[in-house]
């Protein structure tokens, strides 16, 4: 079955030219159907790009979904317009009284600045409350999912020396876990960010587990007990060409950036990188709707 998005979005059209079903409102509310509810929390600058990216793995299921997006009234966006964002997106306070089988927050550009110093940090704590009775399972994605183990766990983040930036090999830690069903001992993940969390603080959270992890990079999925928070370090989303973009922008601007590690073959920039990721990131998309949300969710939402 396919996702359901608002009619004209910019993503649809690309994941439709992918051969990925994807259904409009008008034809959706046609079929006699219960679909899963996802909210999709935007927090990246150029929306356009992430939506795609969650939106071609959502809609690699065989569940009907349907998709709402919402974004932070108190940040002014500067690279994605009023108008777009009035057209396909809400605001928290127009869905808040709604409840959703799942929520997935992403990442942000602002891991440099402390938490409480984010200009929308007071809306998105008022957001991750809301989800602890509102959502059956939410998924945070790089800086979300430090907020939200700062926030739900007093997890601290800390700095990196210089940007953890490229494709990096993973090793399962729990194999008899259905987020992981179908996963190989290892697969790779893209990272890119300055800042960490460290293994020993998550381990002093009893509520925590830490599902997978990469010598170089560190934890990679942590799950909180009953699955009902998931927090993923990496950008397992990402396109095959979205480590290169940043590398090109970064440079192009005069940043002193190194080349993305294990990404372009034998590290020539003029050689297309091969995907490596993309089989496990369909899985953790699938296993978390299938198993974490379908299989979990009350039918009547309001039982939620």
């Amino acid at each position: 079955m396919p996702i359901n998005v608002q009619s004209g979005l910019p993503a649809a059209k690309i994941l439709k030219n992918e051969n990925i079903f994807v259904m409009d409102e008008e034809r959706a509310v046609k079929q006699d159907i219960r679909p899963l509810n996802i909210v999709i929390l935007n927090l990246m600058p150029i929306k356009t790009v992430t939506e795609t990216q969650l939106l071609r793995l959502l809609g690699n299921s065989p569940l009907q979904v349907d998709i709402t997006l919402i974004y932070p009234k108190t940040h002014m966006s500067k690279n994605t317009s009023e108008a777009y964002l009035f057209k396909y997106y809400q605001t928290f306070n127009e869905i808040k009284c709604k409840k959703f089988d799942g929520m997935i927050i992403t990442g942000a550009p602002v891991e440099l600045l402390e938490f409480e110093t984010v200009d929308y940090w007071d809306e998105l704590t008022e957001i991750m409350d809301w989800s602890l009775t509102n959502v059956y399972s939410t998924f945070h994605i790089c800086w979300a999912s430090q907020a939200g183990l700062y926030y739900h766990f007093g997890v601290p983040k800390h700095n990196l020396s210089e940007k953890l930036f490229g494709v990096f090999f993973q090793k399962v830690n729990c194999k008899n876990v259905r987020l992981l069903c179908g996963f190989d001992d290892t697969f790779s993940v893209p990272h890119s960010r300055h800042t960490e969390f460290l293994k020993e603080d998550i381990e002093k959270i009893p509520e925590l587990t830490i599902l997978a992890e990469s010598k170089e990079s560190g934890p990679y999925i942590v799950v909180a007990k009953g699955g009902r928070q998931i927090f993923v370090t990496g950008h397992s989303e990402y396109d095959l060409l979205s480590l290169n973009d940043e590398y090109v922008r970064d440079t192009s601007s005069g940043i002193k950036t190194h080349i993305p590690k294990n990404y372009y073959p034998n590290d020539d920039i003029n050689l297309a990188p091969l995907s490596t990721w993309r089989s496990h990131a369909n899985l953790l998309f699938l296993n978390w709707l299938n198993y974490y949300v379908y299989q979990q969710t009350p039918y009547d939402l309001n039982k939620l």
